[in-house]
């Protein structure tokens, strides 16, 4: 029969793809034979940036099935990705698992899917093949998303999940963080039909998992003890990326520029102002520029990426101001895309300006790095208020009347949080008790070898 044959599915977007693909490694680091479904289009950038990395008969095989979208249409547009997978993925999933079951002696013993993808449960069944549903993110998002019913209910949205009064922050459960209603997930991923598509797309999703033994999550409970104990069906296994499994294999859709690693270890203990917004943030010119002269004025050493479709419309190498990067030759350094874990775990670092999507939060605060928050949609303002308000490891930044970030605000935060040591000593206290759980004996481990047992029985 072999090792145990498992089946991961991710939403196809960067900050899902990841997580899968640590836990991919911490399977295989048991035993398990992973085969790895990314949609074609996703499938092809990770081939581009990782090369001959890709090992098509590895313990990790990477395989593709087509997304719904032509290959020239933009995947940032949500609501029509999410309307493609509906469409087209589920009959696609079923070919490869009839394909893969038909032709190798080591079938598919269980797969593992992103929530999002909670159609490849039911596919799953149909085949009596055991599922597991994973949630790549914090379990507070997930419990908003399970909460939907409560919010109808109490008419805090509608049928559309359209906030009723989108006015009034609320707090789902005590000790979690509050939440502003325009800022639920699937309300600021596009347009109404967008919105729709992804609410509904959503609800089915939770249906879905709603029947697996398995509801796994990549946060802790010292990380978010009133989501879990309010929805004991989430399991914590996480934080993922403080497992240290990563291979070279990680999943990114960018090459990752290992040069700023060199530049970091000539740069002085505590220095660096790490600036990363992750996948998708996109900033108009302005604010571009503002971001810009806010780390020039710093007077600090930088590291910042800045992908190539950072800015609206425009190659974001045509917008740096005049002069700038002659200016800062010395002590600011660009790229393209960086290896984010081995960055954050430099000493160098001082602080991390990012967009608080999950990985780079428990990224970060697994290598005890506070952060300033720069929040762009999605589940990044719950994580925002998880930083400011309840670890208390970091400072938003306030908006001019035009909304946008100055350089003089930019300015002032970095001052405030570095030279505020509480900041960094509360952020080594969360790291010491987030790597104690993922250790031996701690909570997530003792969760996960339960899990591993499951899955080889």
């Amino acid at each position: 029969m072999g090792n145990p044959h498992i089946l991961a599915i991710p939403y196809p977007a960067q900050g899902h793809v990841i997580p899968l693909m640590e836990l991919s490694h911490n399977l295989v680091s048991h035993g398990f034979k992973i085969t790895f479904v990314n949609t074609d289009f996703n499938h092809k950038r990770v081939k581009d940036a990782f090369g001959n990395k890709v090992d098509g008969e590895g313990s990790i095989r990477l395989v593709s099935i087509p997304d719904g979208m032509e290959p020239d249409e933009d995947r940032k547009q949500l609501g029509k990705l999410t309307y493609g997978i509906s469409k087209v993925m589920p009959l696609e999933l079923k070919k490869l698992v009839k394909k893969i079951n038909g032709s190798e002696d080591n079938k598919i013993s269980c797969v593992i899917a992103d929530v999002n993808m909670g159609w490849a449960l039911d596919i799953a069944a149909e085949f009596e093949i055991p599922g597991v549903a994973f949630w790549p993110a914090s379990a507070m998002l997930l419990a908003l998303l399970f909460s939907t019913d409560k919010l109808l209910d109490d008419q805090v949205i509608d049928k559309h999940g359209t906030p009723i009064n989108g006015e009034n922050m609320i707090q789902l459960y005590p000790n979690t963080p509050a939440m502003h209603p325009n800022n639920f997930l699937w309300v600021c991923l596009g347009d109404f039909t967008a919105q729709k598509t992804i609410f509904e797309f959503a609800m089915r999703n939770n249906k879905a998992v709603e029947n697996v033994e398995w509801l796994i999550c990549n946060t802790t409970f010292d990380l978010e003890p009133g989501a879990l104990s309010l929805i004991p069906e989430i399991l914590p296994i996480g934080p993922l990326s403080a497992t240290n499994q990563l291979g070279p294999l990680t999943g990114s859709f960018w090459p990752e520029d290992a040069t700023c690693l060199k530049w970091l270890d000539q740069q002085p203990p505590g220095s660096v102002i790490y600036v990363a917004f992750g996948s998708f943030t996109v900033f108009d010119p302005i604010q571009f520029q503002e971001l810009a002269l806010g780390l020039e004025l710093s007077n600090r050493p930088f590291l910042w990426v800045v992908r190539p479709d950072t800015t609206e419309g425009t190659q974001s190498d045509e917008l740096y101001p005049i002069g700038f990067k002659a200016r800062l030759a010395g002590r600011g350094k660009m790229v393209g895309w960086a290896p984010q874990r081995a960055v954050l775990a430099h000493p160098s670092i001082a602080c991390f300006i990012s967009h608080c999507g999950w990985n780079s939060t428990v990224e970060g605060l697994s290598n005890g790095i506070p952060f300033l928050c720069w929040p762009y949609f999605a589940d990044q303002f719950i994580n925002e208020t998880y930083i400011c308000d309840i670890w208390k490891i970091g400072l938003s930044f306030n908006r001019d009347e035009r909304g946008i970030i100055t350089r003089e605000e930019i300015k002032g935060k970095v001052e405030q949080l570095v030279d505020d040591e509480r900041f960094k000593a509360k952020a080594l206290q969360l790291k010491g008790s987030v790597m104690n759980s993922v250790s031996e004996n701690g909570s997530s481990n003792r969760i996960f070898n339960n899990f591993i047992e499951w899955m080889k029985s």
